[in-house]
C-alpha cells in the first residue's frame, strides 16, 4: 500500500463527465490499497471568468477580496468530485484550504506555502477516506484567504505529497508526459520515461508548459516523485525523479522555446561601477523579472552597450521605467525589439560532455539563423533568435542532438 496524491487540472474536470472520469480514475487507485489524496483545480474557464467579475467591477481591486472571489472556482470542484466519489462508492470529504489549513505568506495573488497540518487528511486516511483537497488556495497568518497565482494547484498538490510523505504526486494533464520538445512542432518528439528535477525545472522555467516552475522547485527541494499523466489515455507518464535515478543521462534531454520575448538594448551606458544597478534596480522595483543580460566591451572605457530581455508583456512598463532614469544613466539611447523568440538547450549530461554549445551553433548557423544574445547554465544553453525562425530552429537542434523518434 502507498500513499499517493493526485493532481487534476482545469481541463480534467472541465465538466461533469469529465469529473466522473476523475472519480473513476481514483477509485482504481483506492482499489489498488492506496491511501489517496486529491488535488484539483477550478474547472476550465472558470478561474477567468472570476478574474473578468473582478475587473469588471473595480480596475484595480482590493488583492484580498480579488483573491476571496477567485478561490470560489475550486469550491465548486472538490465538492463535485466528493460527490461525484461518493456516488459510485468511495468514501469521500471535501476541503477547502483554509479548513486544514494549508497556511501562506500574505502576498494576496501570490502567496507561498508555508505549511500544511495534514492532520485531519491522516486520521480520515485510517477511515479509508479519500481527501479531496482544493488547489490554488490557502490562509495567511490574518486569516483571510489567499491564492498562489496560475498554476498554483501543482504547488498545492506537491506540497501536500511533501507533509504527507507521499510515495508519488500523479499530475494528470491533457498531455500523458514530458517530450524532448512540444510534438505539435516537432512531430518527431519522444516522450522521456523520466527526466531529473533540474532538467524539468529548466524546460519550465524556459518555456514548456506540462508543469508550474513553482511547484518543480518543490519536489526538487522535498524530493517528491512527480509523475506526468494523461487524463485522457490509460498509458504510463513521465516521471521526474532525482539524477541517481536515472542510470545513464542524455547528453541533452530536451529543447525548449519562449515566444514570450522582448530584446531591450541601452545604447552608450556610462561604463562605470554601478550602472547595472541603476538599470535593474528600477525594473525589479517595478516587479519586471529581466531574463538574458549581456554587456558588450566598452571600446573607448567610457561608454558600453547592455542588452536584456523581458516578458513581451511587460515590455511597455519597462520602458517607461527606463525611460523615467534615463538621466541617471546618461541618457543612452535605448532600442527594443518584441519579434525574438528564446530556443533553450536542456540536460544534466552537459556536464561531462563538450561540444554542447558547438553543436548549437553550428547547427543553426547551417540554416542561416542569426543568434542575437547567448546565455549558458550548467545544463542549459539558451539563444535569442528571430521569432520567425522558430520552428526551424527546434526541427533542426531536435534532429542535430539525436532526439528524433524512430
Amino acid at each position: 500500500m502507498a500513499r499517493i496524491v493526485m493532481k487534476f487540472g482545469g481541463t480534467s474536470v472541465g465538466d461533469v463527465p469529465r469529473i466522473q472520469n476523475v472519480a473513476r480514475r481514483v477509485k482504481a487507485e483506492v482499489e489498488r490499497g492506496h491511501e489517496v489524496a486529491v488535488v484539483v483545480s477550478a474547472m476550465s474557464g472558470v478561474t477567468n471568468q472570476l478574474v473578468d467579475y473582478v475587473r469588471q467591477t473595480a480596475a484595480i481591486a482590493d488583492l484580498r477580496e480579488y483573491d476571496t472571489a477567485v478561490a470560489t472556482g475550486e469550491q465548486v470542484t472538490v465538492a463535485l468530485l466528493a460527490i461525484a466519489l461518493q456516488e459510485i462508492g468511495v468514501s469521500a470529504r471535501s476541503w477547502l484550504g483554509w479548513q486544514l489549513p494549508i497556511r501562506t505568506s500574505d502576498t494576496h495573488g501570490s502567496a507561498r506555502i508555508r505549511s500544511i497540518d495534514t492532520t485531519i487528511v491522516e486520521e480520515r486516511f485510517k477511515e479509508g477516506q479519500v481527501a479531496v483537497v482544493a488547489g490554488f488556495q490557502g490562509l495567511s497568518d490574518n486569516n483571510r484567504i489567499t491564492t498562489l497565482g496560475r498554476g498554483g494547484s501543482d504547488t498545492s498538490a506537491v506540497a501536500l505529497a511533501a507533509a504527507l510523505k507521499a510515495e508519488r504526486c500523479d499530475i494528470y494533464t491533457d498531455v500523458d508526459g514530458v517530450y524532448t520538445c512540444d510534438p505539435r512542432i516537432v512531430t518527431k518528439a519522444r516522450k522521456l520515461d523520466k527526466i531529473t528535477y533540474e532538467e524539468m525545472l529548466e524546460m519550465a522555467s524556459q518555456g514548456a508548459k506540462v508543469l508550474q516552475t513553482r511547484s518543480v522547485e518543490m519536489a526538487m527541494n522535498h524530493r517528491v516523485r512527480v509523475q506526468v499523466l494523461s487524463s485522457f489515455e490509460d498509458k504510463p507518464g513521465t516521471l521526474v525523479v532525482d539524477e541517481e535515478e536515472i542510470v545513464e543521462q542524455a547528453v541533452v534531454s530536451g529543447i525548449a522555446y519562449s515566444r514570450d520575448e522582448a530584446k531591450v538594448t541601452l545604447i552608450r551606458v556610462p561604463d562605470r561601477p554601478g550602472v547595472a544597478a541603476g538599470i535593474f534596480g528600477p525594473l525589479a522595483a517595478a516587479a519586471i523579472n529581466v531574463d538574458m543580460i549581456v554587456q558588450n566591451i566598452s571600446l573607448d572605457g567610457e561608454t558600453t552597450d547592455m542588452t536584456f530581455t523581458v516578458g513581451r508583456a511587460d515590455l511597455k512598463r519597462a520602458l517607461a521605467t527606463l525611460e523615467q532614469n534615463a538621466a541617471a544613466l546618461g541618457n543612452p539611447r535605448i532600442v527594443h525589439d518584441a519579434t525574438v523568440a528564446k530556443i533553450s538547450v536542456i540536460g544534466v549530461g552537459m556536464r561531462s560532455h563538450t561540444g554542447v554549445a558547438q553543436q548549437m551553433f553550428k547547427s543553426l548557423s547551417e540554416k542561416g539563423i542569426n543568434i542575437q544574445v547567448i546565455t549558458t547554465s550548467e545544463i542549459k544553453i539558451s539563444v535569442l533568435i528571430d521569432e520567425a525562425y522558430t520552428e526551424l530552429a527546434l526541427r533542426t537542434l531536435h534532429t542535430a542532438y539525436g532526439l528524433d523518434a524512430g
